[in-house]
């Protein structure tokens, strides 16, 4: 468990099953526990299906079987597990990052970068806002795959302290995924988390996972053999991050600007 000014963290690289949230369940339940004792564990975007565009078919509501597993896990585990999956509301389906307390308090970002190439706009609906949250003195923004290819959404306003990366990015782009996350924490100086699956999926498509932790200097924390199934462990020091931004004050240069999100 962290201090105050550190945080213990799991990202969990797994295969997934394909639109069978039952069995994702059941096969992810000895990785949470593997994970036991992190303040945070972080799953693969849509952890419970797959990447599939069968929306309708595997959406599930915000009071279904799959947000009440997340609970309990986290309460049992005594650790907030994050984690994307397909949400039905009134109105629309979203490809919904959950972000789950031990205590039950639930937040949530909506995927805002919708990947047309497989027709996920088709298929659900964009969210319209950033979220970050604060947990253990730490704030963390919420990001999902396609997400990491638009800079400008992410950039640091001096809000964050890391940023959290969940995805099914298939082994084909693997060095775009590894060189991206990389960026994004050196322009951020932030600590980025990215989480991302292994195996191949119904439509064929394989991952390599690559998940990784990376500091604000871009560099590995803690990493996985392309492929290979685990759970990923590292403690976050947020000192050391307050440390390098007053010694090396990047941000204070930053080109200001609003952003609009239409």
């Amino acid at each position: 468990m962290s201090t105050a000014e550190a945080l213990d963290v799991a990202v969990i690289q797994t295969e997934l099953v394909w639109q069978d949230a039952a069995a994702n369940r059941e096969l992810l339940q000895p990785l949470l526990w593997q994970a036991s004792g992190a303040d945070l564990i972080i799953l693969p975007e849509t952890f419970n299906s797959g990447f599939s565009m069968q929306s309708q078919q595997i959406a599930e509501t915000m009071q279904g079987a799959t947000v009440h597993w997340l609970q309990q896990q986290a309460h049992q585990l005594g650790a907030v597990i994050c984690g994307s999956m397909a949400v039905a509301t009134d109105a629309g389906i979203y490809n919904r990052l959950l972000w789950v307390q031990p205590e039950g308090v639930i937040a949530y970002y909506d995927k805002r970068h919708l990947f047309r190439m497989a027709g996920e706009d088709l298929h659900y609906q964009p969210g319209q806002r950033r979220v970050i949250v604060e947990y253990k003195g730490f704030r963390l923004l919420l990001q999902v795959c396609y997400d990491l290819r638009f800079p400008v959404f992410s950039r640091n306003q001096n809000d964050y302290d890391a940023m959290i990366y969940v995805a099914n990015w298939p082994a084909a782009r693997s060095r775009i995924w590894s060189t991206l996350l990389q960026a994004r924490a050196i322009e951020n100086q932030a600590f980025v988390l990215g989480c991302n699956r292994v195996g191949v999926d119904g439509n064929g498509f394989a991952y390599s996972g690559d998940s990784v932790i990376l500091n604000y200097l871009g560099e590995p924390l803690a990493d996985l053999p392309p492929g290979e199934a685990g759970v990923l462990r590292c403690r976050l020091d947020l000192s050391a991050l307050q440390q390098f931004r007053r010694q090396f004050p990047a941000a204070l240069d930053a080109d200001a600007f609003s952003l609009t999100a239409e």
